[in-house]
C-alpha cells in the first residue's frame, strides 16, 4: 500500500469519526419526552405564589434558592417575601419538571403528603396543601401553573 493510499484512508477513516461524533453529540442535547407529559415545547416562565405555615408562623422562603454555580429552572429572587418561584424552563418543559416537590428537592427540604421540613403527621399536627384555595392532595406531585397561589399548612 502506497504512502498516498493510507494518507487518503487515514484521511477518510478521520472525517467518519468526526461525522459520527458530531452526530452523537448533538442527539445528546434533544430531550424526547411522550407527547402526554409536555407542558410546553417552547419553555415557558411562570411564576406560581408559595406560602409555607407552620403551626399559624409563616415560614419564610430564602432569597436565591437554586441560583449558584448553577442556575436551577425552578429558584427564587429577592422577592422571596412574597414567596415568588420562578421556573425558567427553556426548550421543551414536561410535567416533571413542574412539579411542586422539584422546588423543595432544590431547596434541600422535605415536603411530601406527610411531611413538611421536619414537621410529620402525628398527633401535633398534619400536612395539608391549598391550590388557590381549594384542598389539594397531590402534595409533592402538583404541577404548579403560572399564577397559582399554593399553601402548605402544617396544623
Amino acid at each position: 500500500m502506497t504512502t498516498e493510499a493510507k494518507v487518503t484512508g487515514g484521511i477518510i477513516f478521520a472525517t467518519f469519526i468526526i461525522l459520527v461524533g458530531g452526530v452523537l453529540l448533538l442527539s445528546k442535547g434533544e430531550k424526547v419526552a411522550p407527547e402526554g407529559e409536555v407542558v410546553s415545547r417552547n419553555g415557558l416562565h411562570w411564576h406560581p405564589k408559595l406560602s409555607i405555615y407552620i403551626k399559624g408562623g409563616k415560614q419564610e422562603i430564602p432569597a436565591n434558592v437554586g441560583i449558584g454555580a448553577i442556575h436551577q429552572p425552578i429558584h427564587t429572587h429577592e422577592d422571596n417575601k412574597e414567596g415568588i418561584i420562578h421556573m425558567e424552563i427553556q426548550g421543551v418543559a414536561t410535567k416533571e419538571q413542574t412539579k411542586l416537590g422539584k422546588f423543595f428537592q432544590i431547596w434541600g427540604k422535605q415536603f411530601n403528603s406527610s411531611c413538611i421540613f421536619d414537621k410529620c403527621n402525628s398527633v401535633e399536627g398534619t400536612v395539608k396543601m391549598l391550590v388557590n384555595g381549594h384542598e389539594n392532595k397531590d402534595f409533592e406531585n402538583h404541577l404548579m401553573k403560572d399564577g397559582n397561589n399554593i399553601e402548605i399548612r402544617y396544623e
